[in-house]
């Protein structure tokens, strides 16, 4: 039943590595009690370039790296030639080889270089001369090379220019800071608002003490301009984002661009879009992949995320993240990055089923739209099972499955020392990957089924299962069955995800008021319209320009508190339902 289509679905379908942390505080994160043990999938900071004619990502905490033909199909290669706990690994091209290198704080970062990494030809090219965090390598059109990097509340990014023995010409220039007074977005808090509005974030803002961290840097030349790419105000928010600021040179003076935030992701079934790349395919269209949030088991819990990018005729960088996680077309050719999504959810707050529930974990949390919840099953064995209702027969042209790590911080083994164990910092990466075995069926009655995948005996691993119909069925069922889990775990599931098109049609129009609140906040509002699921408030600088956006469920105001102080604005709401997109006229922020 698969398809040929070439459509994606954020997150990625990876087969994240388990992380092994056994020292990250107690389980509401205050450190006032033993340390508890974590053991979940994570990859971040995606660090991804085109060479060759084939896609090559490097991510956090992998042991490894993912390469790609099409951007559609990722396969997962190992290495024990490149450290594997080294944060933030960075890759680009340079002088027709691929360099890699990562962070360190205190000892001296190496460089590697390959020409083939497909053979595992890594080899190191130096042994570092200095230490650094979140790295960037970047070469001019010159020939000349420069480092970016910088990861801290404190501190701002810096930038060098390298010598052939990649040493420091010179003193590291600063190149930017925090200035969260006016950039709104910059502000810490999930939903840039304190513990107050959300006490499950106490633990996080007191550590961040208030200050954003400015990290992840990216540089990209774009008509002769240098594009200084940068992430705050923190990984564990939903706010998690990706500004810039350019110059005419590769080391500044940075000019700060009022388009930032360009990569945001606040609303919707997962969040998050910061500390990424921006990268071509070769056809020339612009890509930018960047970090997701869960942070539930640990903080560092993240996937990864790939969205439409470019640049406008004036120069403007942006990133369609409108319906960010729902399918989206890869094309084989040019194409508009503002094209919307194929198809609508259809699964949305539907009727859920299960064999059985943990305490906490109802069926529920499957349908809810938020991968920070799941269902999880009464008990160990395989055939457990989930099923959703989605009231009546639908037209279904595809279905995301997406897997939750419950619990097995109690019952995974432990890994052992090694290259991808580190005692000083407790935590170690799993050597073998832990396939996940579920079947997917659809049924037009809850009588007679139709199989869409089954992963058993196959020892594949799809956290994010997406699945396209060679051809749409009419069903109103959806059920799932787990088989064997990574360490002989829990079944759990954060989403049963169903994309089609409904029989109705599109909700009505509405139209946004919005006015300032402050300088960084504007309060929009508008009137609840029939047969929407949610809306989707797009704002931006100019109302043909509405490169931002906030999607929400079942509201109708919204505090855009990520507003750059004072600047002119104007905003959209788009209602959506399953029945279609129906764009609201912009308006401008009073």
């Amino acid at each position: 039943m698969r398809s040929s289509r070439r459509v994606l679905c954020n997150p990625l379908d990876l087969a994240y590595r388990y992380q092994d942390i056994r020292a990250t505080g107690s389980a509401d994160g205050m450190n006032n009690s033993e340390p508890r043990r974590s053991v979940h999938r994570e990859a971040a900071d995606p660090s991804v370039v085109l060479y060759r004619d084939r896609f090559y990502m490097f991510v956090s905490m992998s042991a490894g790296f993912w390469h790609s033909e099409d951007l559609l199909r990722w396969e997962y290669r190992p290495t024990s030639k490149l450290p594997a706990l080294d944060y933030a690994p960075d890759v680009r091209e340079v002088d027709g080889a691929l360099y890699i290198s990562a962070s360190r704080k205190t000892d001296n970062c190496p460089f590697f270089r390959s020409v083939d990494p497909l053979a595992d030809d890594f080899v190191e090219v130096t042994p570092g001369t200095f230490p650094f965090w979140d790295p960037n390598l970047f070469q001019d059109d010159d020939g000349d090379v420069y480092l970016y990097w910088g990861c801290d509340n404190n501190t701002p990014l810096y930038g060098a220019r390298l010598s052939g023995t990649f040493e420091q010409i010179g003193e590291p220039t600063p190149l930017i800071r925090a200035d969260v007074a006016t950039h709104g977005w910059e502000q810490v808090g999930e939903d840039y608002i304190g513990t107050s509005a959300h006490p499950d974030q106490a633990a996080v803002l007191s550590r961040l003490q208030g200050k954003p961290y400015i990290e992840g840097a990216w540089m990209t030349k774009h008509d002769g301009m240098y594009y200084l790419q940068y992430a705050a105000p923190a990984t564990q928010l939903n706010t998690y984002a990706d500004g810039y600021y350019t110059a005419p040179s590769p080391l500044g003076p940075f000019e700060y661009s009022l388009a930032s935030p360009f990569s945001s992701k606040p609303g919707g079934f997962i969040t998050g879009a910061g500390h990424g790349s921006t990268f071509q395919d070769r056809h020339g269209n612009w890509w930018h992949a960047s970090t997701m949030r869960i942070s539930v088991n640990d903080d560092f819990e993240r996937r990864v995320g790939i969205f439409p990018a470019g640049f406008d005729r004036d120069g403007v960088l942006f990133c369609n993240q409108n319906f960010a996680d729902y399918p989206f077309v890869v094309p084989d050719g040019p194409f508009d990055p503002w094209t919307p999504p194929p198809w609508m959810l259809l699964s949305y707050k539907a009727h859920t089923t299960a064999s059985s529930s943990a305490p906490g974990h109802t069926p529920t949390s499957a349908a809810d739209e938020d991968i920070r919840t799941w269902w999880a099953a009464g008990g160990r064995e395989p055939g457990e099972s989930l099923t959703v209702d989605l009231g009546t027969s639908k037209t279904v042209h595809a279905v995301q499955i997406n897997l939750a790590d419950h619990e097995l911080g109690d019952i995974a083994p432990q890994t052992a020392e090694g290259a991808d164990w580190n005692p000083h910092i407790w935590r170690g990466i799993f050597p073998a990957h832990e396939p996940a075995e579920t079947v997917v069926e659809i049924s037009p009655d809850g009588r007679q089924w139709t199989v869409l995948r089954d992963s058993r005996e196959t020892n594949t691993d799809a956290p994010h299962a997406f699945m396209v119909l060679d051809t749409p069925l009419r069903a109103r069922f959806v059920r799932v069955t787990g088989g064997r889990m990574p360490f002989d775990g829990v079944f759990a599931v954060s989403g049963v995800r169903v994309f089609g098109t409904g029989d109705g049609a599109a909700p009505r129009s509405v139209r946004a008021q919005a006015r300032r609140v402050d300088g960084r906040t504007a309060r929009v509002e508008w009137d609840a319209a029939t047969e929407a699921t949610g809306y989707n408030i797009r704002y931006g600088r100019h109302p043909q320009k509405l490169y931002h956006s906030w999607q929400v469920h079942e509201r109708t105001s919204l505090d855009l508190r990520s507003l750059n102080a004072d600047a002119e604005y104007w905003v959209a709401v788009d209602a959506f339902g399953e029945g279609g997109i129906t764009p609201g006229e912009p308006v401008p922020v009073t």
